[in-house]
């Protein structure tokens, strides 16, 4: 047996007391070896059964795989104080133990390299208090579990560790044990990856990957925990999560995937918490979130690529959902809460590409919905019978076949939603279904607005329908209380004209046989019919009588887009400006006309970049374009937001996009004019957060394209590196407006301007004066163009005020006139 020979080398400490010796066993050795000594080990296969009761050290002499542990029955090696093992491969096949058993509180041993190739019941166990440590080791079971831990008190650390097969579960913890594995792979496992049951037993994985098992990917149940961050799930036959008996886990920057089942599943009062994580590729749900108690809460969350057909999140029995920042994408639906009691509660998520349903809610569920964007889906919200509800604010659904449904007696309330480019109804009201909109808008739809049949008794407050190709307001019966509400398909009231004479065939009754109380005295042929009769005729006033609430009016008119162009026109000099932008109101003029023929429009970009140096009139020609925009319905308000990087850029990570986002939503339904835009992408802006604003803009240029008009402005060079600073700028901005300095005249023009709004008259002499000193400014950098012939102005003001206050009884004429002695370069009097 001198190939099995072993040899311990004694530590310094108690070299003087003993010499090193060979042994022909194990077990001769390690009785042999005292507390730290070594004990090297000749390659072969010790058929034997092996106790580290001391602190030794146990290495094969010639490396790893070399020396192999292998007894015919019973437990190949047991540890029981704080030994250190390496490179050892460990066999042993009795179904009824363990292959390698850690146990006892003095048990807290440091394993390396080994391998452990076993069938037996267990192929590494810890228990009674033991605490090792595990570092690139790989267990081999495929005849039972690969490890288990069990017992109070007991833990283990697993480093760099794999078990590759595994004919139960890959790591159960029992009995209040924990574990804490990093960068670890568990697969070709069955019953579970990970298994974690009882109370108090815990699991804290960490760069971990789990695959290939012949079921869920983690399993807590009974009251466990456990905590996964940078881990992956995929390619099990189960379920990625499943969780049971008020177990609880929480996943961080986790990626499960590729899933035949669900991508998580919680049942009984069991708790799921999701940040940052991807859930896809899955064959029935992402979540499924049953029984009264339960809970799931996902935080920056993706989960899209259903590849079966059922919803993505499936919330009921009681159970509640709550998602943050999401998105949700290319699902057949995407949310269903079912039955009294359930709930889901969403925040600044996103739902799209949504074959079927976005949010369905029935049997007396609720939800609650905060500024979240439904977009290309079947439908956007379908509120399905009675009790089903919740409340939904300042949500968007666009895209869609059918924005709202409301049926059988479900009453939500959405307040200061929108809902744009349906196909059919924007909001569609049926079967006693009730609901209350509160300063909502629905445009640009293929069908009708609003549409409210069956006598629904649907409130609607301060609702606005515009560019709805058949009506923006549809009720066919009695029913609907409006209050507020207007539409642009509506007409002016009309003047009641005097009383036909008797017999004139004129006076009052059906008009064309559209409906009561609709005869001439209501006006002359003359003003225009709405799109369908019954909007403006038979349902407000129906609704009206049956409920005493005021009909549905026009959309109030804005300033006249000609007086916002006669302005424009009457700015100095800014010839090609002017004419740009009467280009661009003649585009979109024409584009609404062929819309409202029937015609397609052409899309038409209309964010804009402005060029030019300070002064030039960019400021006010933005705030004109937006109210012209307005005049023709293009823009819901056409009010100006102007910023700069100050207003856009933060301090730290994260700010930047809060700010952005918020500079955003002020201008919703105008302008937002971003001057020296150019200063959010400078020459060496590699750590600089004005890119961070680049990129948040151009997302939420595209998410809202109809509701913003977007102008960046400032110097023409710089500003061609501003737009080449992301790769969608360019394309989003696709017209450039130059605007050039302005000449001697034209400042001139303006020193004129500036005098007859105050009241101030000009010599001859002092024109010729002010024209001479325009065209000798030196045209640099910081050149005002207009804000210096206001500065000008300002400072022949103050010159005039000195000379004229030394005067005892000065005329009108004084008092007016401005003199070559005004101007900045003349010397004092």
């Amino acid at each position: 047996m001198a190939e099995h020979r072993v040899r311990v080398t004694q530590d310094s400490a108690s070299r003087w007391r003993r010499r090193a010796g060979e042994y022909d066993t194990l077990a001769e050795a390690l009785a042999a070896a005292e507390p730290g000594d070594t004990v090297t080990v000749r390659p072969g296969t010790f058929r034997e059964n092996v106790l580290l009761d001391k602190p030794v050290t146990i290495v094969p002499a010639q490396g790893p795989g070399t020396v192999r542990i292998d007894p015919p029955s019973g437990v190949a090696l047991t540890v029981t104080a704080a030994a250190t093992v390496r490179d050892l491969v460990v066999e042993g096949g009795d179904s009824t133990t363990p292959a390698v058993l850690v146990t006892g509180p003095e048990a807290t041993p440091s394993f390396s390299g080994c391998r452990v190739e076993t069938r037996s019941a267990t192929g590494i166990e810890v228990t009674g208090g033991a605490r090792p440590t595990l570092r690139g080791c790989v267990v081999t079971n495929p005849g039972g579990l690969g490890l288990r831990l069990r017992g109070p008190d007991t833990a283990a650390a697993f480093e760099d560790c794999e078990v590759a097969a595994a004919g139960q579960a890959g790591l159960a913890v029992l009995g209040g044990a924990t574990a804490a594995l990093d960068r670890c792979r568990v697969h070709h496992a069955s019953g579970a990856g990970v298994l974690l049951s009882d109370p108090g037993s815990a699991a804290e994985l960490t760069g971990c990957e789990i695959y290939e098992i012949r079921g869920s990917g983690v399993q807590a149940e009974a009251q466990a925990g456990g905590r996964l961050v940078d881990c992956e799930i995929h390619r099990v036959t189960g379920n990625g999560l499943t969780l049971d008996g008020e177990a609880e886990l929480v996943l961080t920057g986790c990626r499960v995937h590729d899933l035949p089942e669900n991508g998580a599943d919680l049942r009984g009062r069991a708790r799921l918490s999701l940040a940052n994580s991807t859930v896809r590729d899955f064959g029935r749900g992402a979540l499924s979130v049953w029984d009264q108690g339960t809970e799931a809460v996902a935080e920056s969350c993706e989960i899209h690529g259903s590849t079966g057909e059922y919803p993505a999140l499936w919330v009921s029995d009681g159970a509640r959902l709550t998602l943050t920042d999401c998105s949700l994408h290319d699902l057949p639906d995407a949310l269903f809460v079912l039955d009294r009691d359930s709930a889901a509660t969403a925040e600044g998520c996103s739902f799209s590409r949504i074959r079927s349903s976005a949010v369905s809610v029935s049997g007396g569920a609720t939800v609650s919905l905060a500024s979240c964007r439904v977009q290309e889906a079947g439908t956007g919200l379908w509120f399905r019978d009675h009790g089903s509800g919740g409340l939904l604010t300042d949500c968007e659904i666009s895209d869609v076949a059918t924005g709202v449904i409301v049926t059988k007696g479900a009453d939500p309330v959405l307040r200061a939603c929108t809902v744009r480019a349906s196909t059919d109804a924007g909001v569609y009201v049926s079967a006693q279904g009730r609901g209350t909109f509160e300063d909502c808008r629905v445009s640009q739809g293929k069908g009708f607005g609003f549409h409210i049949i069956d006598g629904c008794r649907t409130q609607l407050t301060r609702c606005r329908a515009e560019h709805n190709q058949r009506a923006g307001f549809e009720f066919s019966e009695p029913g609907p209380v409006t209050e507020g509400c207007i539409s642009d398909d509506v007409g002016a009231a009309p003047v009641p004209s005097a009383p036909a004479p008797p017999g004139g065939g004129a006076g009052p009754g059906p008009a064309g046989g559209r409906g009561p109380g609709l005869g001439s005295s209501y006006g002359s042929t003359d003003v225009p019919a709405p799109r369908t009769a019954q909007l403006t005729t038979v349902a407000p006033l129906l609704a009206s009588a049956a409920a005493g609430s005021a009909a549905i009016s026009p959309i109030p008119d804005c300033r006249p887009a000609e007086e916002a162009l006669a302005e424009l026109d009457s700015l100095v000099g800014l010839a090609t400006v002017k004419q740009e932008v009467r280009t661009l109101i003649d585009l979109i003029s024409v584009g609404r006309r062929r819309r409202q023929a029937g015609l397609k429009a052409p899309s038409l970009r209309r964010h804009l970049v402005f060029t030019g140096a300070p002064g030039t009139g960019k400021t006010t020609v933005a705030r004109l374009y937006g109210e012209i925009l307005a005049s023709l319905g293009v823009l819901q308000r056409g009010h100006l937001v102007e910023v700069a990087r100050v207003d856009l850029v933060g301090e730290h990570i994260g700010s930047t996009a809060i700010r952005t986002a918020a500079a955003f939503d002020r201008a919703r339904g105008g302008v937002l004019f971003i001057d020296e835009a150019y200063a959010l992408a400078p020459e060496d802006g590699a750590r600089d957060f004005g890119r961070e604003a680049i990129d948040t803009l151009v997302k939420l240029m595209e998410d809202h394209r109809d509701e913003v008009v977007v102008i960046v402005a400032g110097y023409t060079a710089e500003m061609e590196r501003f737009l080449s600073a992301n790769p969608g700028v360019s394309s989003r901005f696709s017209r450039t407006i130059g605007f050039p300095d302005y000449t001697a005249d034209e400042l001139l023009e303006i020193a004129r301007s500036q005098c007859a709004e105050h009241e101030y008259a000009l010599s001859e002499e002092t024109e010729e004066a002010l024209l001479e000193h325009f065209g000798g400014m030196e045209r640099g950098p910081n050149f005002g163009n207009g804000r210096t012939a206001r500065q000008v102005f300002e400072t022949m003001v103050e010159r005039h005020a000195v000379r004229i206050a030394h005067l005892a009884d000065p005329s009108t004429e004084e008092l007016q006139l401005l003199v070559p002695a005004d101007l900045p370069t003349a010397p004092l009097p």
